[in-house]
């Protein structure tokens, strides 16, 4: 849209930064558009991330550790930062060492209202004691870690899940948007948020509110940019990982594109990484709860 200035110079308008100002009943363009708004946030936000490097590489030596100790990292987030856990593990381009916890009931949107709507969701995602009831299904153990996802890092499930992981010794790293986090309240009685159970805490550079981009004549801005910022450090802590693994001597059986291997290794590479997620999927069931005779603890040699 071609720049239509009301009688005045950009600089002198407050709102010139969103490409649109307002003046009266008149509106006035820059000549930036919706996309390039968007793009332009987006690039700040990989800012954001590339002067997170040193934390990257920190949490990715905590995962590293917890893989080759034949153990998992355990990566939690309700809502929408479920896809987060997915961008993680298991699709093209990553490997098995990661326990993706995502409870259906806390992130099954697509129905939106009815049953297993979203208002369900967003309200079972702030019931105390929800978190306990995940994690009793698992053997945790100190060489594990943890990556927990919440964009504001008010809500009460994911606060309790990183909560628990420390109460095991389980380093965690919280993947929040910071600027949106200070800004919001938390949900839990005592005003603790997802930051304050971390042992690290990873920002994905969104603003306060999540969405980035304002439209003229709309009163409320559009385009949320945690997911960019979110995608971006699991595959940075991903990419990390792997080279630390490969120099370690235990390279990751990475789930590969026929396209780039060939078909016939990349079932190999599909299968190997799909037994050794089984196979270390069983040590976090190997000694959970109440004894039984066929616990690894009585079991017979």
């Amino acid at each position: 849209m071609a720049s239509r200035w009301a009688g005045h110079a950009r600089q002198d308008c407050p709102f010139w930064r969103y490409g649109w100002c307002y003046r009266g009943r008149e509106f006035c363009y820059s000549d930036i558009t919706m996309i390039q708004q968007y793009l332009q946030k987006c690039r700040a936000i990989l800012d954001t991330v590339e002067q997170q490097q040193a934390q990257v590489q920190q949490a990715a030596r905590w995962f590293a550790d917890s893989i080759l100790a034949g153990r998992m990292v355990h990566v939690f987030g309700s809502g929408h930062s479920r896809i987060m856990v997915e961008e993680m593990w298991p699709r093209y381009g990553s490997f098995p060492g990661f326990n993706p916890i995502v409870e259906l009931s806390l992130t099954f949107h697509n129905l939106v209202v009815g049953a297993n709507g979203q208002r369900q969701a967003m309200f079972l995602e702030n019931v105390p004691g929800l978190a306990d009831r995940i994690l009793r299904n698992f053997d945790l153990s100190a060489q594990d870690s943890a990556l927990i996802i919440s964009s504001s890092g008010c809500n009460v499930v994911p606060i309790e899940m990183a909560e628990l992981f420390q109460r095991h010794s389980v380093r965690v790293v919280a993947l929040i948007t910071k600027e949106h986090s200070e800004k919001s309240t938390s949900k839990r009685a005592d005003g603790k948020k997802l930051g304050d159970f971390a042992d690290l805490v990873l920002d994905t550079g969104a603003p306060v509110g999540d969405a980035m981009v304002t439209v003229p004549g709309l009163d409320t801005p559009v385009a949320p940019g945690s997911t960019v910022g979110g995608a971006v450090l699991v595959n940075c802590i991903k990419a990390e990982v792997a080279r630390l693994l490969t120099e370690a001597g235990q390279p990751p059986n990475v789930l590969s594109a026929g396209a780039v291997v060939g078909s016939e290794r990349a079932v190999e590479l599909f299968e190997a990484a799909y037994d050794e997620h089984a196979h270390r999927l069983a040590k976090l069931y190997e000694n959970v709860g109440i004894a039984s005779y066929v616990s690894k603890s009585n079991a017979h040699e």
